[in-house]
């Protein structure tokens, strides 16, 4: 495992790298950290690709910026500068939660640059804020995403007590996975780097600044792999199916609900959904 770094908008970035072959990025979401993908790296790697595995913007000071705006669109663009100072044109593109979000925005915005996009544990970003008006259920489940709003408050109740809060957020969304320090470990050591548990929660404030999207029902020109864990307490499975509509992907779009595993599905069962990955790396490349 070697790391690298790369920049853009004056912002720098460290990224894990291993193997060769084929350009795989994996793309991290919250709460969690570039490790995320620790599993996935070496299965991918000995089955042919070079993985990427970038600390996303604000995850680390140097990529951290002064209006602590963090939208969507500008995550799309710091993927394509890695590619760019990689020196590839095209790449597989995997997303987990906000790494999803950004891997939908990706696809859409540069669609030339990608062979195939996988997305985990988030569905559509705007089909999802039209589903939860309809489903009190996931309306309970994301309650986060408001006390998110509250400025200062929600820092202190995540960083209290050794980052109780995360775990929380980790039992509650895997109820059934028995995770360790180890894992759980770089995650907090990330969170209390300087600047990261506000810039964390600020993807959460700027998307509720940014409201809805122009064209909120974006098509997806790429071909899309959607994963979502049976008992995923963040996003549950029924409405992840109901927010992928095949409409909304003309190259094509698989959903595939995976048994036994909740939101960090790629953590809690790495060897099936290993296979999954692979299996559609090879279909698409």
């Amino acid at each position: 495992m070697e790391e690298l770094c790369f920049e853009n908008d004056g912002l720098r970035f460290t990224a894990l790298s291993l193997g060769d072959g084929p350009l795989v990025i994996c793309l991290h979401g919250f709460p969690d950290c570039l490790r995320s993908y620790r599993h996935q790296m070496p299965a991918l790697a000995a089955a042919g690709y070079r993985v990427v595995s970038p600390c996303l913007r604000g995850y680390e000071p140097t990529s951290q910026v002064p209006d602590g705006h963090y939208p969507i669109p500008a995550m799309a663009t710091d993927v394509i500068a890695l590619m760019d100072h990689l020196g590839v044109q095209k790449a597989h593109l995997i997303g987990h939660d906000w790494g999803a979000a950004i891997t939908f925005m990706a696809g859409t915005a540069f669609p030339d640059r990608f062979y195939s996009l996988t997305t985990m544990s988030v569905p559509h970003p705007g089909r999802f804020g039209a589903e939860i008006r309809r489903s009190r259920a996931q309306m309970r489940r994301s309650w986060y995403m408001s006390f998110f709003q509250l400025r200062g408050l929600s820092e202190f109740v995540v960083s209290f007590r050794n980052h109780a809060f995360i775990h929380k957020l980790w039992r509650d969304w895997s109820p059934g996975w028995a995770y360790s320090a180890d894992d759980i470990g770089p995650v907090i050591e990330t969170l209390k780097r300087p600047g990261v548990k506000k810039a964390a929660l600020g993807y959460y404030r700027s998307a509720r600044a940014a409201g809805n999207a122009s064209d909120p029902f974006f098509k997806v020109h790429v071909p899309t792999l959607g994963l979502t864990g049976s008992t995923d307490g963040c996003i549950g499975a029924d409405f992840y199916q109901n927010a992928m509509h095949a409409e909304d992907f003309p190259a094509g779009m698989e959903v595939c609900e995976v048994p036994g595993v909740g939101h960090f599905l790629h953590q809690e069962n790495p060897e099936l959904i290993n296979e999954k990955l692979i299996a559609w790396l090879e279909k698409n490349s």
